[in-house]
């Protein structure tokens, strides 16, 4: 398949999606190698950007998704008379941050983290998509884990978890060595 033909498909099949689709997938169906795929669809990605057209595809991790372009953002919303998705509050901000760094998460590790309760923030998020049930930890009670969705990433207008800026992480459980945490002890003489 040549690469105008692959091009084709890839977006046609990013079109009937309708959302991210895998890069791997693609490839399997148009029985191709994975690297011509992502090369072939990142040349369509450019391609949609420097034309300025009213579509991108946008690369999400390992997959890809075709979308409206931002700068055509205010005539899709009229024309399919959507409402803008409300901001996140901050605690919502807090929770989901938390989460995007320490994934997958529990509830209480948030909690334990941000000092106040965080269940409402948690379903927020769950109802805006923004974060999923990634299983559940194997100790006692079996709390659910939580991680980032794909469209954490689209929200955000990043690739990938590795373009989140660095942070300080706060450590759980580790032990302390006996001489790193003592203060120094002052020896007082007898007279």
């Amino acid at each position: 398949m040549d690469l105008t033909e692959l091009q084709r498909a890839i977006e046609a099949i990013l079109f009937a999606a309708g959302e991210r689709m895998e890069a791997e997938r693609i490839a399997m169906a148009l029985e191709a190698d994975i690297k011509d795929v992502m090369q072939a669809a990142d040349a369509l990605a450019d391609a949609y950007a420097f034309e300025r057209r009213g579509i991108r595809i946008l690369k999400l991790e390992k997959g890809y998704q075709m979308v409206s372009s931002g700068e055509m953002a205010d005539f899709v919303t009229k024309a399919l008379e959507t409402r803008k998705p409300p901001k996140l509050s901050a605690s919502q901000l807090e929770t989901l941050t938390i989460v995007a760094y320490y994934q997958p998460a529990t509830k209480a590790m948030v909690e334990q983290i941000r000092g106040v309760d965080s269940s409402y923030s948690v379903a927020a998020l769950m109802n805006k998509k923004l974060i999923e049930e990634a299983g559940r930890l194997n100790v006692p009670g079996r709390p659910i884990q939580y991680k980032t969705t794909p469209d954490f990433l689209r929200t955000f207008g990043i690739e990938s978890l590795e373009e989140l800026p660095p942070i300080e992480k706060v450590n759980f459980g580790e032990p302390i060595s006996e001489d790193a945490a003592l203060p120094e002890q002052t020896v007082m003489e007898e007279v």
